[in-house]
């Protein structure tokens, strides 16, 4: 999952920067935006064995189909960033008949940074009442975006549906819940910080081994560890912290990321950036060991 928030950072941070690029061109959405996604998804982008590009079908040409088992299981339609691919039912009603036409179960539109993914045909059902996932990865949070994009992958997608009706339900009990009890409690159910051997920054001496990472900020809020070690602990915080971040501020904690990740660290150097990190961002770190 680290892997795909630090493409998912990577795609935001070109749509930013390229923004007019991407508008005007649509083959730069496919090539910059979009198949970096997919690779990440662990698709093989030039194989034609699981990408097949310009598919024909009855009424048109998919941009894009992907093959599991020499069996298509989604098209993919790719439209420019000037089209706002969650409000255009027009353009996504045109990918639907291309599914139905040749019997794909599942489409998805998207113009790199807003993803619509709808389920082709159901009976007694509306177009609005197949669409299983919206994505925007400008304006949802990061964790939110990655998981629902991770539904997307080469070994999940047969089960996207599933996926996707978890999901809501898990939605909708957790904003029922929050009617009755504090938002903290139930994140603190859920990520379970709390245990015996949950420990805060301030009780650790650097030698214990991390299983799992969590950072109070506003509420406790599970981060995924790159690697169950110290190291992993400080690279973790740092790719969340970048995502809060401010556009200059991102940048020079990624460099700073990238610097780290690549040079050996002490344990006490680990430590040392970790007690700077809490008191500069006025967050607190706690551990799972």
């Amino acid at each position: 999952m680290l892997k795909l928030q630090e493409t998912i950072i990577s795609v935001t941070r070109k749509v930013r920067e390229h923004r007019l690029l991407y508008e005007k061109n649509e083959e730069a959405v496919k090539q910059h935006l979009i198949g970096e996604i997919f690779r990440t998804l662990g698709w093989d982008w030039e194989n034609p064995r699981e990408v097949r590009p310009e598919e024909r079908t009855e009424d048109g040409r998919a941009d894009y189909a992907l093959v599991l088992e020499d069996k298509v299981v989604a098209y993919v339609e790719a439209k420019n960033l000037g089209i706002n691919v969650l409000k255009n039912e027009r353009a996504l009603r045109q990918l639907a008949r291309y599914c139905f036409s040749r019997g794909v179960k599942y489409g998805i539109i998207t113009n790199g940074a807003q993803w619509k993914i709808v389920k082709a045909f159901e009976e007694n059902s509306t177009l609005e009442d197949r669409i299983l996932l919206r994505i925007d990865l400008l304006n949802e949070p990061l964790e939110r975006v990655a998981l629902k994009l991770s539904f997307l992958s080469k070994n999940k997608i047969t089960r996207l549906e599933d996926y996707s009706l978890y999901l809501k339900a898990f939605t909708w009990g957790f904003e029922n819940l929050k009617k009755s009890y504090p938002k903290d409690i139930l994140i603190l159910y859920l990520a379970g910080p709390t245990k015996s051997n949950f420990l805060l920054l301030d009780h650790l001496d650097g030698s214990e081994v991390p299983r799992g990472l969590y950072v109070y900020d506003n509420g406790w809020k599970g981060v995924p560890l790159i690697e169950k070690n110290l190291k992993g602990v400080l690279l973790s915080l740092l790719l969340y912290l970048a995502e809060k971040a401010s556009e200059k501020e991102r940048n020079e904690i990624l460099v700073a990321y990238k610097q780290l990740r690549n040079i050996p660290l002490t344990r006490d150097k680990i430590m040392h950036l970790l007690r700077e990190l809490e008191k500069e961002k006025g967050v607190k770190i706690g551990l799972e060991i």
